[in-house]
């Protein structure tokens, strides 16, 4: 079955980027570029994985990523924080916030989607965990 991965970021083309080497790695993917969209996107998508970017309009992803843990419907889905604030504090508060990982930018799209792989082969009780790039 192909897994499905919900990119929720605001840049257009780092968007279409990441879009297009998931689709090539033989993902499913949906697209959300705020914050508001991302959490109907996740509903009507039921994504596997959500990349999610920090700096959204409308809501940030820091708020995205909790609603998306209190959603009893959203349990099982894993959400990767993908940005460019790469501080210690930041990369905290995005694990406590309910993200599986945090993966700061610039990124390598090859790199981002064996790291999504591995993180969907992994249980969903499986322990949270830091990356950098």
């Amino acid at each position: 079955m192909q897994k499905k991965v919900l990119i929720v970021e605001d840049n257009p083309e780092l968007s279409e980027l990441l879009r297009l080497n998931f689709e090539e790695a033989g993902f499913s993917t949906g697209t959300a570029s705020n914050g508001r969209d991302a959490l109907t996107q996740a509903r009507a998508f039921s994504p596997d994985l959500v990349l999610l970017d920090l700096m959204l309009p409308e809501l940030d992803g820091f708020a995205v990523c909790e609603i998306l843990r209190g959603d009893p419907a959203m349990a099982g889905v894993r959400i990767v924080m993908l940005t460019g604030v790469s501080g210690q504090l930041t990369r905290y508060a995005g694990l406590e916030s309910g993200a599986d990982d945090y993966v700061t930018k610039p990124i390598n799209p090859e790199l981002l989607v064996a790291k999504v792989r591995k993180l969907l082969c992994r249980s969903p009780e499986g322990e949270r965990f830091i990356s950098s790039k």
